[in-house]
């Protein structure tokens, strides 16, 4: 008696358990039913409310269609001044990063040992001189003797090429004369070329030789100036038919950042050979630079114009987006609701993209909130500034 009635107490408490667990999963899954229903119904009401988003206006704009490139200012003669004489340096006339002028004086290396060296061949030449003139009056005495024949054939030539010796003597004097000038000249260091003078690479007092690698001080010509830049050989065919029939072709210097434009100059030379390490070419613009705004070595960003594009549609890139059949827009209508667009672009830059086909100028689209919006759904506007007018904008040709 006692062993069943233990079977039964487990069996009843079995059942009782089951009962219980029963009773819970039906509770969790009505609750869970229910809180689901109720999410989705907030997710239908939210999706049905109107949505806040950012739209502009489709305007026309005449654009610049430019090929952007790194570039690195170049001057376009750099002089390293080096001394022709040796000797001491005893007077520095430059002051450090001035502008200076062809013929303008830069240095003095003393001149007293060559000052004296022109005296010294100044000196020999007098005394030669006096001695030709001296052959020249006993040459006319043995022409006279020679018609009396008073002398004979052979003392008359001798005579003659003695002459001619103190002649031919005379001339390496002169030379000698004109090479001490120059050696002294060359004690006055001037300037070669107009040009900005740079740090000294030698102080005052120093002894200087031609042969020192240094010299005396750099002097780069900075009017004008050019800049050398690269660009990708698939843009060569932009570009290259015009400037080889010598249509002058605009090129931009902008700063680091590509904000501040610097200065506008000509693509004045190509390079004949494509850098088979890199795939590009060498390209050569010229500035004026009068306002001195470039400097040799300095990094800018160069924006070489290829075309201009009159009344082109554009619209911010954030605008596109990406589906199955290409790239689209969100147009709103006068509703205030927003439709798929499909179009198709041809130049983008600095955040702007060029329009072949789609949009028609006047339209507004979306260009911000674009993350919950699908066809069809009405939209809050919020108007931001116009896309466009008649202003120009610069465009990279999309490689």
């Amino acid at each position: 008696m006692i062993r069943v009635e233990g079977n039964f107490s487990k069996g009843f408490a079995t059942l009782l358990i089951v009962i219980l667990l029963g009773v819970v999963s039906i509770s969790v899954y009505y609750f869970t039913s229910i809180k689901k229903e109720r999410s989705t119904d907030a997710k239908k009401k939210h999706s049905d409310k109107p949505q806040s988003v950012v739209i502009a206006l489709v305007k026309t704009n005449d654009l610049n269609v430019s090929i952007k490139a790194l570039g690195t200012i170049i001057p376009t003669t750099t002089i390293n001044v080096k001394t022709l004489v040796d000797g001491q340096l005893v007077k520095i006339f430059f002051k450090e990063g001035t502008y200076v002028k062809a013929g303008d004086k830069l240095a003095l290396v003393d001149p007293r040992p060559f000052e004296v060296s022109l005296e010294q061949t100044q000196g020999q030449l007098g005394k030669d001189q006096a001695l030709l003139e001296n052959a020249k009056i006993d040459m006319q005495r043995y022409e006279d003797l020679k018609k009396q024949n008073s002398i004979s054939t052979q003392v008359y030539d001798t005579q003659k090429a003695l002459l001619h010796q103190y002649e031919g003597t005379i001339k390496v004097d002169q030379a000698a004369v004109k090479n001490a000038k120059l050696q002294l000249s060359y004690c006055t260091i001037r300037s070669p070329i107009n040009g900005r003078a740079g740090l000294r690479l030698v102080d005052q007092g120093n002894m200087i030789h031609p042969s020192d690698q240094n010299g005396i001080v750099t002097i780069t010509s900075l009017e004008p100036i050019t800049a050398l830049f690269t660009v990708p050989q698939s843009d060569i065919g932009s570009f290259i038919q015009k400037y080889q029939k010598g249509q002058k072709l605009i090129v931009d210097a902008y700063d680091k950042e590509d904000i501040v434009k610097l200065q506008s100059g000509l693509l004045v030379s190509v390079d004949n050979q494509i850098d088979t390490a890199t795939g590009t070419l060498k390209l050569r613009a010229e500035f004026t630079n009068k306002d001195m705004t470039l400097f040799p070595n300095q990094f800018v960003n160069i924006h070489l114009l290829i075309q201009t594009l009159h009344d082109a549609i554009t619209i911010p890139q954030a605008a596109i987006q990406t589906g199955v059949k290409g790239n689209f827009v969100y147009v709103m209508d006068t509703n205030k609701s927003v439709h798929v667009r499909n179009v198709k672009s041809s130049y983008a830059q600095d955040g702007m993209t060029v329009i072949k086909d789609g949009l028609t100028a006047g339209e507004t689209i979306v260009i911000d909130g674009l993350d919950r919006l699908k066809d069809g759904v009405k939209v809050i506007p919020v108007q931001k500034n116009a896309v466009g007018g008649k202003r120009k904008h610069e465009f990279k040709k999309e490689l």
